[in-house]
Parts: structure tokens; C-alpha cells; sequence
């Protein structure tokens, strides 16, 4: 051989064998903060097959022919990932210690006063499949929501009662943004219904109480809906119904999408067949419609959304005093508008912005007496969250309410016109502070401006969580909440100042195997309540902001649809302890509308071989308060109980036809909302009565809905 071979050989040999010979070890151990070793750890030179796991010391340790400053990447479920670059050779006995991943589903939620309807929210006590197959809730998203905890039965108004507090104190927001005018207008003895069809929202946040200082003017409840961020299909919907009929369409392209409901209702014919206790000239009839458009962005999430209804009806009452009735009939335009954006402005920097515009319309005629009003409101939002890292974030912003209200009075005698414009600036700031999966904080401070009363308030508020074990938690929380007086008392004085309420809350939550209980005792202080002097708030009144109040109890809420097959249900209760003194009590007692015990039972079962979801759900209500002028004294009797049973059965003809029917209060019982007594008493010396019925014992509803989709198999059982 050669010289040169030799040489060429020996290179060759030197290049084959010098990785081996230069491989090197790199180990090491990994450990939790407080010492413990992590089993199954994942570690690995990034780029690269090189790696290894830990074993039960949580050691590890691998060969590498990586030469040089490489990044040594260490990861595990419920932990931030671990990246440390370091040239190998110094890569050996390392100790790594991981952070806790606190954006892990293990992690402590704050859940004081906080109800999820969310397909993704970590803790959801209801989907929003639940807001339409509630038998009770008759596709009402607040009828839904009257079976869960702290609501309370009032059945002839229809509006979101909170822990004993009146209805107008709960405020309804869409994307963040606020609704003016929720509901369509009725009369007395009739529900109302919340205007926005359910079918567009895919998330909804019931805050009972101590909710986020992002949100204000509302001193019992926010309740928050979220539309649909992307459908899933293309797709056309069909309703026929005993009481009208609906169509909608959704249409998607590459980075945008558009979805278009419209209905009509007209009670005349269900009316006919089965005639209530209201003498109708004209019954109820409107036609409604909604659209959201949603655009993508580079950096973010655009949505318009707009709503119109138009209502009207006229219909004849009983009333003790008149003989012949008293007529009222009302027609209502309302149109409601609201812009949004949501996006990153880099890597830690998120903003939510938007703004909304109200238009609202009422004719009324009452005993001859005609009554025109009009409201125009906007609302501004901007809100910045600035993530320091996953245990700290901070969420800070303004928004401005403008209101301007006006109303027109006339009969043959008297004619007068009144109203007030209200503008309200506010700015508020909070941070969460997770300090380790079992403790977290929540602080904020609200502040606010109102030109009209040239007042400033500041409202501090905070929650802490802390977990109990694996699946259960505590949740303290504490919150100041103003809320300016109601467009009946603001339209004759604005020479007032903002409500006032403080709410203090306990709340354990278990979560575990498809069960959720919940438990939560609560106390609200109520100060600066308005009052007056008369019947009815008028320009004669003497209004003040001298009343005060309070409402304590105990909220419970069981779900479960694990432990028997194809059956879900929940179970809720409320008791409630409240007196007030407000508008023209003479004395601090429980308002009409609380009552002490509210319950629930919602159960929904589906059956295969009969392609049907069968439901039913009972609502319970003890006796409320009224005043009897026959015996002394001021609200201090009460009404029999109120009870109620619903039933609902959705059969699928195919995969895409469903026919839908319910019937509300099956067994008929006899339910009493109040009693009015005669405004003179009679020869003997006794105040006559009659008691508040319902206008409709029960309800019957049939419906078919057909659903067209790409797919072939989309139906509308999520939407009844």
C-alpha cells in the first residue's frame, strides 16, 4: 500500500469515527417549584431527535453528537414550557424547575357571581344548546336563564328578576357592547320577550353579582352575550310555526361571513282557536330581523351586527274600577346597531373596541289618553389587555353613554312633553394576578362620570379563588355598583344622584366527570334608592334618593348529565331575604316581585330508536307580596304558590326536518301573579278584588323547521 493510500484511509476512518467519538451527555433533573420531581417530563435538544423523559426522580439523561450552543427544550402538560441555550459541553447535571401553566385547565377559575353558557369556557353550567331546549324557556334566552340560581318567577313580566333586585337593574350587553332597549314592549300581565333571537350567540356570561369593572350602570346583573365568531357552513333555515314563521341564511367566504335571520309572529290565529282571558282588537303581531357580519383580519376579528323589530297590538283589559275594560294598544319601532372589533397589537398587547347606536320608537293610546316616546343612545367602548405573562394581566379602558330620551302626553284636556338627555363618561382598570394554579386575584376600580347629576363615583372591586382539591374551589367577592335612576323618574327630575348597591360573595364550585355543583351565599346593601309621593312617578312627585334596602341568601345549582345514559338535567334553588324602601313605600318591606323560594328542575332525554329529545322543566315560585287595604298594613300578605310544568318533544323526520312541539304549564295549574283591589270600598266597608291571572293558562306550540347545509346532516335541534 501505498503512502498516499495509507494517509486517504486513515482520513476516512478519522471522519467516520470522530462523531462517535465526539458525542457527549447531557442530563439533568427537573422538579416542580416546590422540590418535586416531574415524571414524564419531555426533554430535547430543539431541531434536533436527540432527547430523552424523566424518570420518577425526574432525571434524565441522552447521548448527542450536537456540537456548540444548542437550546435544551423541557415540556409537560400543566407547565410552561422550559427553553435554556447553553453550549453542550456545559449541558450536563443541570437542575431545570418549571412554572405552572396557568392558562392549564387545572387552573383555579373566579366564579363568584358568575354563570358560563359557553361550549368554550372551562366551567359552563349551560351550553347555548340549552337556551332553546329548555321546555319552559320557549326559544327565550331569558326564559332559559329563570331556571338557573338567583332569578327569581315573575311570571307576568318576563324580565331578569337578580336577588331581589327589580329588573331594570340588569344590564344586557352584545359583544361587549351595550343593549339600550332588550325587550319588546308589552302591557300589564303580559311577558315580555328578550328581542335577540338566541340563534346567533354561541357564548353567554350571567353575572349575578361582583362582576368586572369593565361593566357598569347596573346594580344587580350583567348578562353578556357573544355571537358567533365563525359558522361552520353554509346554510338555510326554514321555520313554519303555529305563530308565524322564520328564514335564514348564512353565506361564508374566505375571511368573511354573513348570517341573516327574519321572522313574522301573529297571534290571531292561535288566538282564535284558543281565546285568553284579554278581550283582542288586534293581537300580537311583528316582524323582526338580525344580521352579523363578520370580517378577519390580519390581526384581528371584525363584526357588525344589527337588529330591527316592529311590534304592535290593541286589546281590551279587565280592570275592578271600569266596567267596561280599560283599552290599550301600543306599536313600537326599534332598531338597534353594534360595531365591534377585537384584535393583538403584537405579541402582549390585545385591544376590543366598539360602539353601538339605539333607536326606539312607542305609540300608546290608554283609556283615550295617547303617549309618544322616543330614545336615541350610543354607547363608545375602547379596552386594552396587556399580558406581563401568564400569571399577570391587566385590562384597562373608557367608554361613554349618551341618552337622549323625549315623551309627548296629550288627551282631550291636557297635553304636556318631558324627557332628559344623560351622558355618561367612565373609565376603568383591573388585573388578574394567577399567583399559582390554586390562588388566583381578580381587582379592579370603576369610575364614573354623570353630567346630569354632576356627580363622580369610584367603585373598587375584587375576587379571589382558591382550590380546595382537585375539582372544588372557593371564590370570595366584593364590588361597589351605581346605576342611575329609570327612564320612568329621569324623564319629570334629574335633580337626583346614581343608585347604589355593595355585594358580598361566598361561592364553593365542584367540577368533575360531566357534574357541576354550585353553592354560593350573597348580601347586597342597597342606598341612595329613589322614592316619591304619589301613585305613579309624575311631575307632582316629590322624588328623593332617601331609600335603602338589602337582599341576602343562598343560591344552589346541581348538573348532571353523566349518570344516566342519554339523560342530562339540573336542579337549582334560590332563597331569598330582601326589604326595600323605595318610589312610594311608606315602609321598608319585600317588593312584590322577590319571593322567598325559587326552584327548578330542567331534564332533557334523548330516546334513539325513537330519533326524539323529549324534555320537561318545573318551576317553582313561593306566594309573593301584595297589599290587602282590608287588613293594616303595607304588603303583608302574600299569594298562593306558584307553580309550573312544561313539556317539549323534538322528532326528527330526517336528518335535516325536525317537527317541534310544547306545552307550557301541561297540568293547567291555577297561578296567581296578584290581586287588585277596587279604589273605593263597597256599602259594608270593604275593598273588593280580583285576582291578576295570566292571560293564557298554558301555551301550545307546534312547529317544522327545516334546515338545507352542505353537509347534508346540519339540523336545527341546537336552535329548539
Amino acid at each position: 500500500m501505498s503512502r498516499i493510500h495509507f494517509i486517504i484511509i486513515i482520513t476516512l476512518t478519522l471522519f467516520s469515527f470522530g462523531p462517535l467519538r465526539a458525542q457527549q451527555t447531557i442530563s439533568g433533573t427537573v422538579l416542580q417549584k416546590n422540590g418535586t420531581p416531574i415524571f414524564g417530563a419531555n426533554v430535547y435538544l430543539e431541531g434536533t431527535y436527540d432527547g430523552a423523559s424523566t424518570d420518577e426522580q425526574g432525571n434524565f439523561s441522552f447521548k448527542t453528537s450536537e456540537t456548540g450552543v444548542q437550546t435544551l427544550v423541557v415540556s409537560y402538560v400543566s407547565f410552561q414550557p422550559f427553553m435554556m441555550a447553553g453550549d453542550v459541553s456545559q449541558l450536563r447535571g443541570v437542575t431545570i424547575t418549571l412554572k405552572e401553566d396557568f392558562n392549564s385547565l387545572d387552573t383555579v377559575v373566579i366564579s363568584a357571581g358568575s354563570l358560563e353558557a359557553s361550549d368554550n369556557s372551562k366551567v359552563s353550567v349551560l351550553k347555548p344548546l340549552d337556551v332553546v331546549t329548555t321546555a319552559s324557556a320557549l326559544g327565550d334566552f331569558v326564559g332559559a336563564l329563570q331556571t338557573l340560581p338567583g332569578t327569581t318567577t315573575v311570571a307576568e313580566d318576563g324580565r331578569l328578576f337578580v336577588r331581589g333586585g327589580d329588573a331594570g337593574e340588569t344590564q344586557i350587553f352584545i359583544d361587549g357592547i351595550r343593549v339600550f332597549t332588550p325587550y319588546t314592549p308589552t302591557t300589564n300581565n303580559i311577558p315580555t320577550r328578550g328581542r335577540y333571537s338566541p340563534f346567533l350567540f354561541d357564548g353567554i356570561t350571567f353575572s349575578t353579582g361582583g362582576y368586572s369593572a369593565e361593566y357598569g350602570q347596573a346594580l344587580s346583573s350583567v348578562l353578556l352575550l357573544n355571537t358567533v365568531d365563525e359558522p361552520d357552513q353554509e346554510k338555510t333555515e326554514i321555520a313554519l310555526m303555529t305563530v308565524g314563521g322564520g328564514l335564514g341564511n348564512t353565506q361564508k367566504w374566505e375571511n368573511s361571513s354573513l348570517s341573516v335571520n327574519a321572522s313574522y309572529i301573529n297571534l290571531a290565529p292561535y288566538i282564535a282557536a284558543l281565546p285568553g282571558r284579554n278581550d283582542w282588537q288586534k293581537p300580537f303581531e311583528s316582524i323582526a330581523g338580525e344580521t352579523v357580519f363578520r370580517k378577519k383580519l390580519k390581526n384581528g376579528l371584525f363584526k357588525l351586527y344589527a337588529a330591527y323589530d316592529t311590534t304592535n297590538f290593541e286589546l281590551t283589559q279587565e280592570d275592578i274600577d271600569v266596567a267596561e275594560g280599560v283599552s290599550f294598544k301600543l306599536k313600537n319601532n326599534n332598531f338597534y346597531t353594534n360595531a365591534s372589533y377585537r384584535g393583538d397589537l403584537g405579541r402582549t398587547w390585545k385591544i376590543q373596541t366598539g360602539g353601538s347606536f339605539t333607536h326606539s320608537k312607542n305609540e300608546l293610546g290608554i283609556i283615550g289618553s295617547d303617549i309618544d316616546n322616543t330614545e336615541n343612545s350610543f354607547h363608545f367602548k375602547l379596552k386594552f389587555r396587556k399580558r406581563f405573562s401568564n400569571q399577570v394581566k391587566l385590562s384597562f379602558g373608557a367608554e361613554q353613554f349618551l341618552t337622549d330620551f323625549s315623551e309627548d302626553f296629550s288627551n282631550p284636556s291636557v297635553s304636556a312633553n318631558y324627557g332628559y338627555n344623560s351622558s355618561i363618561s367612565a373609565a376603568f382598570a383591573e388585573t388578574d394576578i394567577i399567583f399559582s394554579k390554586e390562588f388566583a386575584l381578580k381587582a379592579g376600580v370603576r369610575g364614573e362620570y354623570s353630567e346630569l347629576f354632576n356627580q363622580f363615583t369610584v367603585s373598587p372591586r375584587a375576587s379571589v379563588a382558591y382550590k380546595t382539591g382537585k375539582d372544588s374551589q372557593l371564590s370570595v367577592a366584593y364590588g361597589d355598583f351605581y346605576q342611575q335612576p329609570f327612564q320612568d323618574v329621569l324623564k319629570f327630575q334629574q335633580d337626583l344622584e346614581a343608585q347604589k348597591t355593595q355585594h358580598y360573595i361566598l361561592n364553593y364550585q365542584y367540577v368533575a366527570n360531566n357534574r357541576i355543583f354550585r353553592a354560593e351565599a350573597y348580601q347586597k346593601q342597597y342606598s341612595n334608592l329613589v322614592t316619591f309621593n304619589t301613585p305613579m312617578p309624575g311631575f307632582e312627585s316629590n322624588f328623593t334618593n332617601n331609600g335603602d334596602g338589602f337582599a341576602q341568601g343562598i343560591d344552589l345549582f346541581w348538573r348532571d348529565n353523566q349518570s344516566i345514559k342519554n339523560v342530562d338535567y339540573w336542579v337549582s334553588y334560590s332563597l331569598l331575604d330582601t326589604e326595600r324602601l323605595y318610589q312610594n313605600f311608606p315602609t321598608a318591606a319585600t317588593p312584590s316581585f322577590a319571593n322567598t323560594h325559587n326552584a327548578s328542575v330542567v331534564t332533557k332525554y334523548w330516546i334513539e330508536d325513537w330519533k326524539s329529545q323529549l324534555g320537561f322543566s318545573y318551576q317553582y315560585g313561593s306566594g309573593r307580596t301584595y297589599t290587602n287595604p282590608n287588613v293594616e298594613g303595607f304588603l303583608q300578605e302574600k299569594t298562593k304558590d306558584f307553580n309550573s310544568l312544561s313539556l317539549n318533544w323534538a322528532y326528527l323526520i330526517d336528518p335535516q326536518k325536525i317537527l317541534y312541539v310544547s306545552v307550557n304549564n301541561v297540568f293547567g295549574f291555577n297561578n296567581i301573579n296578584g290581586y287588585q283591589y277596587a279604589s273605593t270600598p263597597d256599602a259594608s266597608g270593604n275593598f273588593n278584588r280580583r285576582a291578576l291571572r295570566p292571560a293564557q293558562d298554558q301555551f301550545f306550540f307546534v312547529g317544522f323547521f327545516w334546515t338545507i347545509s352542505e353537509d347534508g346532516t346540519d339540523n336545527q335541534l341546537d336552535n329548539l
